[in-house]
């Protein structure tokens, strides 16, 4: 899976993906890996295969195809459509129209077939999104993999910004947290933040403030350093891209010492609080160390003036 690339037409990312788990985001975008440029001819994917794709950490099968099941059912909630320029042709129509689960089968597999309509999202691309599905399904929160590929779509450009509105839509944020900004903080922007950093070099999230009582937050700035146009998404060995997260971490400024500690926790697979108890640890031990240090001086001065 290291080098499974998702690519799609730009379009995908504009259709708020409601209610998806973040398993269920990793199972939907890796079935989307396999289709493209495949017509609508019906895909095979044995369990192991979506299992190795999707970053699948459950073993027994009947919890997989519970989890198959309500991806397609989040999936037939999702309404694609076109309209004509004056509004009076309108259309709407599902991405995929047959989704087979079959478990009981000597090799378990599911079979899928994209609608014909929706074609257009997956084959003969005239623009694109694309990413690597293992940085995606790595992704813990169902917030950083949604701004993961929506930042994707401007990774030449280095800059992307929303507006509260399509902000709070796209990542399907719950109402009951409009006007809690505090919960947007905490909830939201600082998983991003701790997940994206090493993934994007320099990112940075700024709030943008309207005028009037309070200086309402009106939209999000998120940069980064854009990458070349044929800059690739291909691993570059775990070691490489382990160094290259850590990097993009310890030289954010935008990180407190306190999320550099929890983003390099993150991409370690590290006890959350680990780099920071080790921090303090040392600390101490240098603490100590200085502590001791000055004893045996003051103690060699004592025996020295004792001898004169």
């Amino acid at each position: 899976m290291s080098n499974e690339i998702i690519k799609y037409h730009t379009e995908l990312n504009t259709i708020p993906l409601r209610k998806f788990t973040p398993v269920e985001m990793n199972l939907f975008f890796s079935i989307v890996s396999r289709m493209r440029d495949k017509g609508t001819q019906k895909i095979q994917f044995t369990f192991d295969q979506l299992k190795d794709l999707s970053n699948y950490k459950a073993t027994a099968n009947v919890r997989f195809i519970d989890d198959l099941e309500t991806t397609y059912d989040k999936l037939m909630d999702l309404r694609f459509g076109r309209r004509s320029a004056d509004g009076l042709e309108r259309e709407r129509f599902v991405m995929f129209n047959e989704f087979q689960i079959k478990g009981k089968a000597d090799v378990p597999y599911a079979e899928i077939q994209i609608h014909e309509k929706a074609l257009p999202l997956l084959n003969n691309l005239d623009e694109w999104v694309r990413y690597s599905l293992q940085q995606f399904t790595e992704l813990q929160s169902s917030y950083s993999k949604t701004m993961f590929r929506l930042l994707k779509q401007f990774r030449t450009t280095g800059y992307a910004y929303f507006s509260k509105e399509d902000f709070f839509e796209l990542l399907d944020i719950p109402k009951s947290y409009w006007n809690k900004p505090a919960n947007i903080d905490s909830r939201i922007l600082k998983p991003i933040k701790e997940e994206l950093t090493p993934l994007f070099r320099g990112l940075t999230i700024k709030k943008k403030h309207g005028k009037g009582r309070g200086k309402p937050v009106i939209g999000y700035q998120f940069s980064f350093k854009a990458e070349a146009k044929n800059a690739d998404d291909f691993s570059k060995g775990e070691r490489e891209n382990l160094r290259i997260k850590m990097f993009n971490i310890e030289h954010n400024g935008e990180l407190s010492q306190e999320e550099k500690w929890v983003a390099k926790d993150k991409v370690l697979g590290l006890k959350i609080g680990t780099h920071e108890a080790d921090y303090y640890s040392q600390q101490q031990k240098e603490s100590d160390k200085i502590e001791e240090e000055k004893l045996r001086k003051d103690l060699l001065k004592e025996l020295q003036n004792g001898f004169k």
